[in-house]
Parts: C-alpha cells; structure tokens; sequence
C-alpha cells in the first residue's frame, strides 16, 4: 500500500483500536505497525528492522525497493516495503504484506507495489 492507500489503512485501524472495535489481530498489527513506523522514522537502518534493498522489487519499481521487518520469527511475519521519497528525508510505504517464501522462485513477484502518489504541503 502506498499513498493513499496505507494513510486510509492506517486511520481506519487506529481509529478501531482507539475505539475498541478492532479485532486481536488488527490490534497486533496496528501495535506492531506502530511501533515499526516509529523505528523507520527514526533511523531506517536501526538493527532491529533488518532493512535491506530488495533487487528485484528495485528492478520492477524503478526505484530502490527497501524491505524493514515489522516481526521476526513468524511464518507470516509482517515485511513493510518502502522507497525515499517523494521530497527529501521523506519515507513512503508502498507496501505491507506478509513475508514471501523466499525459498520458492519469484517470491517477490507476488508483491503488490502502490505507486508514490503526490504529498500536499
């Protein structure tokens, strides 16, 4: 998910959570969610999110493709997926999925990438 994509998400599940309507999986996700974007915000090469540049999303996309972990040791284990941008110092999420099985061939094929959108000042 990209812009607007993952802002609508975003909203949607923090407003459930803040309103106590989310279910136990969307109130992990928004907890894990939260606490990467935080870390990613910080410092996007913090150890804990293990980012690296992933060549073949970068190949697709056009732009360097990051992958920071939201969780570790999960066999579905959240991956947030980015690029630099639009303006300086600026992150875009571009998409949230579960970790592909990188042992089978074409994995990251089945990564969905939002484009970049535009940023309103």
């Amino acid at each position: 998910m990209g812009l607007p994509e993952m802002l609508a998400f975003w909203e949607t599940l923090e407003t459930n959570v803040l309103k106590q309507r989310a279910s136990k999986e969307d109130a992990r996700t928004y907890k894990l969610l939260k606490k990467t974007l935080s870390q990613l915000s910080n410092d996007p090469r913090y150890p804990g999110l293990h980012t690296h540049e992933i060549d073949e999303l970068t190949a697709r996309y056009g732009e360097k493709v990051f992958q920071s972990y939201c969780e570790n040791r999960n066999p579905r284990a959240m991956r947030i997926y980015w690029v630099y941008g639009p303006k300086k110092d600026y992150i875009t999420v571009i998409a949230l999925e579960p970790h592909p099985n990188d042992a089978k061939n074409n994995a990251y094929k089945k990564i969905r990438l939002s484009k970049m959108g535009e940023i309103e000042d």
